[in-house]
């Protein structure tokens, strides 16, 4: 009987995958066959991820791949097909939220550098790691969004921006690479416990706002995410492209 849910000898690779919701995709990926590249602007961090990878039985490397230097991008892909030539699998999950507070107060370094994070940097990527994918007529790529992005936040609008942006490039690119045989959709987590959300972890009230918006009133773990992406990235979503699959407890119903 077939496993569902099969990645074996897929090639992911994986950026922000030191930490949170990037290192719990990284582990689920090898978890069912997938070679993990672990990537992160820190590939100390990452070599951790690996390690801990092929500790449990999987294959994993790692690599630095600040996603705001663009010249990273080709060196990673390059790297890819060189050790094993092709990529099946993209995973889109480095962002950064500089500044929280009201619109108007934003510094312009704070904006320019959750766009070049936030979005440059994934579409870059996914045009940088695309050709790859249309030499073997196959390819996934999910790219880490937000509910910020359909319904944006007070003191986050330039982060819901971004996220809405990363929702536009999923539906755009779904559309020009269907038939080529790559398919591109897009993950949008709610509240999770990770290092990005650590300021609404803490905020005064969360719980109160949990308990009167979620219809689960409590924050996701990471791995609570893992489920979602490997539908979108397996055999079993070969007819579902440009969606975005919310991951939220309730919270924009």
């Amino acid at each position: 009987m077939t496993q569902r849910f099969d990645l074996t000898g897929r090639v992911a690779l994986v950026a922000g995958a030191s930490r949170g919701i990037g290192e719990a995709i990284a582990h689920g990926l090898a978890q069912h066959g997938a070679k993990v590249v672990c990537s992160s602007r820190k590939q100390a961090d990452c070599e951790k991820v690996a390690e801990a990878i092929r500790d449990a039985g999987g294959e994993a490397i790692s690599a630095e791949l600040h996603l705001g230097e663009l010249s990273h991008h080709g060196k990673t892909v390059n790297m890819i097909e060189e050790t094993y030539g092709r990529l099946d699998i993209l995973i889109n999950n480095g962002a950064t939220n500089p500044y929280m507070g009201p619109s108007h107060e934003a510094p312009d370094s704070a904006y320019d550098k959750t766009f070049e994070v936030n979005v440059k940097g994934p579409y870059y990527l996914s045009s940088t790691a695309i050709p790859l994918m249309l030499k073997n007529g196959k390819g996934a790529i999910v790219n880490v969004a937000s509910i910020d992005g359909i319904k944006p936040a007070q003191g986050r609008v330039i982060y819901g921006m971004t996220k809405a942006a990363v929702i536009a490039m999923t539906k755009g690119m779904a559309k020009e690479y269907g038939n080529h045989g790559i398919r591109v959709n897009a993950l949008l987590p709610g509240f999770t416990d990770t290092k990005l959300a650590s300021a609404l972890k803490n905020a005064p009230g969360i719980q109160k706002f949990m308990d009167a918006n979620l219809a689960i009133s409590r924050m996701a773990q990471p791995e609570e995410m893992v489920g979602a992406v490997l539908y979108m990235v397996s055999d079993e979503s070969s007819y579902f492209t440009g969606q975005g699959m919310v991951v939220d407890a309730g919270a924009i119903i």
